[in-house]
């Protein structure tokens, strides 16, 4: 066992008073030692109850014959964090949480681990830093919220409340009404209840093979949720007392080529959230998989869009999905047609994803649909080029409300208070482009999610008449024609920075097209003079990630290369 490093061997008697000073006894030094990874944190609505479940997977644990060690890592809640500068912070704490997974089990030497996430960045940190230890995992989030519902019956979540507020500022509903979708739009703990970046990612995980099944639609907080924690608490041991056998599950020997693929096709069958490009190619990077940016748009191509879920779809909710069958229910489908899905991974609980899937199938298909009735013949993501993103850029196409290809003026805001502000004053009208930049990784710095500003356009009744364009993110909330990770970004000299008011944008969608009507000539003129923004932080850490990290075609991972 790997954990023999710390515990086996008379020059390990220091080592083993200490660890018998946290309860453990001498028959404890010959069983595997397992890393029980929580997130557990009381402000995140989809956390404060994890504290519980470790607990729960704890005992299971225990009662295989193993040894659990509980630790935890940071999180942020995207949506408290939003619309002030506590935002920047989010991305970042991706990095932070990778480096406390690979630091806590590579200095203790434990043998494997069950980790425990659920939102906003914690699931792919989580991932990234398991992928560097590469033991045994399991992975076993805390479960999607319940929908909620507004006086009326009307389904509402998360995404409702941002847009209420937009809907408030152009006087469309009351002060009551605001404050009844506060009341009801996130009634129970869980990550929040649409296909926002926390469930797309525990969605993903499912079709990665790193987690069981059921993992990114059953509700939290649930009878049927915690058989689920059980489940893999009984797997992880499973795989960690079979000595013969455990390398064979190895982390990098399930998240590989094909999962990563996999993944991309689930997220496309079920139109994620933008924020799963930026986190699936910083996990590619870390599981060795070369896979990149432009690589996208052809597994876009051949995979249809067949789940549609809020924001997308207002009514529909990842509990609805659960009822209609789940992931698995959709890979299935997906299936049907020839090599949408590889099935010959393996998956954490030993079987093929083929076997796992086999027995699936769509229980109403209202909510999810054959692939002979897609919502659309291409997925719900796409990867725009052209010399306003050389390197690319992203836009939930199942998002879109409005016209897939549009030209317009270009209204510039150099940052998202100063859009908000811009938006609300009425600077922006329908055929606009707006235009939000020094919001990428090293402009922000930290890549801010821009739910208010999109929200914002939508309540105020101008989603399909306008588009929005940034180097920053967008939340998993986010609908309409939002187009983010902008590469180069502006605040590396990237051609977003050079825009100006009034310029001509073309936006199409299905050719792939993020293009600005300026000649070769006038964009070298501008760029002569041009002179990157380099807003003042006073951040250490903030300062460290600007110093560091890479721009969003390259996963806004950090340099290590220095």
């Amino acid at each position: 066992m790997r954990s023999d490093e710390v515990k086996k061997g008379y020059d390990r008697a220091p080592h083993r008073s200490l660890l018998r000073a946290t309860g453990l006894k001498d028959e404890d030094f010959n069983k595997p030692f397992i890393g029980v990874a929580n997130s557990f944190i009381e402000i995140i609505p989809g956390h404060f109850f994890l504290d519980k479940v470790s607990k729960i997977i704890k005992d299971e644990i225990k009662a295989m014959g193993c040894v659990p060690f509980e630790f935890n890592t940071i999180g942020v809640d995207d949506g408290i964090a939003m619309g002030h500068d506590g935002m920047l912070f989010s991305l970042p704490s991706r990095e932070l949480i990778a480096n406390s997974i690979e630091t806590v089990m590579n200095a203790h030497k434990l043998d494997a681990m069950i980790a425990i996430p659920n939102c906003d960045k914690i699931v792919p940190g989580m991932i990234m830093g398991a992928l560097r230890v590469n033991v045994p995992t399991v992975f076993v989030s805390g479960g999607a919220m319940q929908k909620g519902y507004s006086k009326d019956g009307t389904p509402i979540d998360l995404a409702t409340a941002f847009e209420a507020v937009g809907k408030f500022e152009a006087g469309e509903i009351t002060e009551e009404e605001l404050k009844d979708i506060e009341c009801n739009a996130c009634p129970s703990g869980g990550s929040c209840s649409g296909m926002f970046t926390a469930n797309s990612m525990n969605t993903l995980m499912e079709a990665m093979g790193i987690a069981l099944p059921g993992n990114g639609t059953i509700l939290a907080l649930t009878k049927e949720r915690e058989e689920l924690y059980r489940k893999a608490a009984r797997r992880i041991c499973e795989i960690a007392l079979d000595k013969a056998n455990s390398d064979k599950f190895r982390l990098k020997n399930i998240l590989n080529e094909n999962a990563v693929k996999n993944a991309f096709a689930v997220d496309m069958a079920m139109g994620g959230s933008s924020n799963t490009v930026l986190h699936m190619l910083a996990i590619a990077k870390e599981a060795g998989v070369n896979f990149e940016l432009k690589d996208i748009n052809d597994i876009s191509k051949r995979v249809s869009h067949i789940a549609k879920i809020s924001p997308s779809l207002t009514t529909v909710h990842m509990e609805d999905i659960n009822k209609a069958g789940g992931v698995s229910a959709v890979m299935h489908e997906m299936s049907k047609r020839g090599d949408d899905i590889l099935l010959d991974n393996l998956t954490v609980t030993g079987e093929t994803l083929k076997d796992r899937i086999k027995d699936s199938k769509i229980l109403d298909t209202n909510i999810i649909h054959t692939i002979d009735n897609p919502y659309s013949e291409v997925g719900g993501l796409a990867i725009l080029y052209g010399n306003l993103a050389e390197q690319g850029a992203v836009i939930k196409t199942a998002g879109i409300t409005g016209a897939r290809a549009m030209s317009g003026k270009a209204v510039c805001f150099d940052g998202q208070a100063e859009a908000i502000k811009g938006i609300v004053g009425g600077k922006v009208k329908a055929g606009d482009v707006v235009v939000i930049r020094y919001e990428g990784p090293k402009g922000g710095p930290g890549m801010q999610e821009m739910l208010a500003p999109t929200s914002l356009i939508m309540g105020m009744g101008l989603g399909d008449s306008v588009a929005l364009i940034t180097d920053g993110r967008f939340s998993g909330a986010t609908r309409g024609a939002s187009i983010g990770h902008v590469s180069p970004e502006a605040a590396e000299g990237g051609m977003i920075g050079l825009l100006k008011d009034g310029d001509i944008i073309n936006i199409d969608v299905d050719k792939y097209i993020l293009s600005v009507n300026l000649s070769d000539e006038e964009i070298a003129k501008r760029k002569e003079s041009f002179k990157p923004l380099k807003k003042p932080i006073k951040s250490s850490w903030l300062g460290q990630y600007r110093a560091l990290v890479t721009n969003a075609s390259s996963g806004a991972v950090l340099r290590t290369d220095l």
